[in-house]
């Protein structure tokens, strides 16, 4: 089978733009391992501000990644859920774990 060059590297810069975000992957990591409310999330994640979280969480939502539920509740509570979709990305953020420990181990063992 021929490969489009041309396809594969729309594919690739689209992937790239998904996850080219300094805190994308994070927050998704954290979302997937059961932190759900805004707080939670932020805590889990060192460095992130309120605001890029903010934001990244608004950008997720749009891009079907996340669901925000909001319940009527005072005060009103809010939490994000990984869709299925956002779960089908859970493979290559495993495979990009262990090749960056893998990365690590070979970089540590030729110092």
């Amino acid at each position: 089978m021929e490969r489009d060059q041309t396809e594969e590297l729309r594919a690739l810069q689209d992937t790239l733009y998904f996850i080219g975000g300094k805190w994308r992957i994070p927050v998704i990591n954290s979302i997937c391992n059961g932190n759900r409310r805004f707080r939670e999330i932020e805590r889990s994640i060192p460095g992130i501000t309120t605001r890029m979280l903010s934001k990244e969480l608004k950008d997720m939502e749009l891009n079907k990644l996340v669901k925000r539920n909001v319940y009527p509740e005072t005060p009103v509570l809010i939490e994000y859920e990984p869709t299925e979709y956002c779960r089908t990305f859970g493979k290559i953020i495993m495979e990009m774990i262990n090749w960056g420990r893998e990365h690590r181990r070979v970089i540590v063992e030729d110092r």
